[in-house]
């Protein structure tokens, strides 16, 4: 390629460090001035100094990469940045982790045919990893909720007078908000916490409308 090279390097956390990314653009010859690094994670897409990197880029120049996943935050960004930058606007492509994937000049048709069928590959891959991860995780936490593992903000402990004012309330003796100031929680606390009681109590529903809340 005739133009320049640039080098990108992005951590997920401000914590990871970017050492074997930088060291391997600088074995590939990336000059130093043209390293960019962002501590972004990929989870969101609009990464300022990536943002601002491609922007910069002109035909004929090379962005060098670590490896795929760099590219994007899943298979279907992946494929876009990757079509977008060497199919519409003339950009080579180096992914260190897989020299297959390789669009700088003197590769025949068959070397870019390949690198495009890697590509999708290993963008498939990488996606499909990703969603096994989550289901796992959703699978987890399905599972220790079932054995009454409880997630999200530890609930406010109901004093005493708790129950007997629940089921003043639900036979509407008493409004939320007089239960709720007695007890010193809001009304809505009290609401959400005393439909819960009585049903668990297994009270019959009021014949008559509750006291106004």
């Amino acid at each position: 390629m005739s133009g320049n090279t640039y080098g990108y390097v992005r951590v997920s956390t401000r914590g990871q460090r970017e050492d074997r990314q930088l060291a391997a653009m600088r074995n590939f010859g990336v000059p130093e001035e043209h390293i960019v690094i962002e501590k972004q994670s990929g989870k969101d897409f609009a990464r300022p100094a990536y943002l601002q990197l491609v922007a910069t880029l002109k035909n004929g120049d090379v962005l060098v990469v670590k490896s795929i996943d760099r590219l994007g935050r899943n298979y279907k960004e992946i494929l876009e940045q990757w079509s977008g930058l060497t199919k519409d606007r003339g950009i080579a492509i180096v992914v260190l982790d897989m020299p297959l994937l390789d669009t700088r000049e003197g590769r025949d048709l068959t070397g870019t045919l390949i690198a495009d069928i890697v590509l999708q590959l290993l963008s498939y891959v990488a996606q499909t990893e990703r969603d096994f991860i989550h289901q796992r995780q959703a699978e987890g936490i399905a599972a220790a909720k079932e054995r009454g593992v409880q997630f999200g903000r530890e609930r406010i402990p109901m004093p005493e007078r708790f129950g007997a004012l629940a089921e003043e309330w639900w036979y509407g003796r008493i409004s939320a908000v007089q239960a709720g100031k007695e007890l010193g929680v809001s009304r809505t606390t009290f609401r959400t916490r005393a439909v819960e009681w009585c049903r668990a109590k297994g009270l019959e529903a009021p014949t008559r409308r509750r006291a106004a809340s």
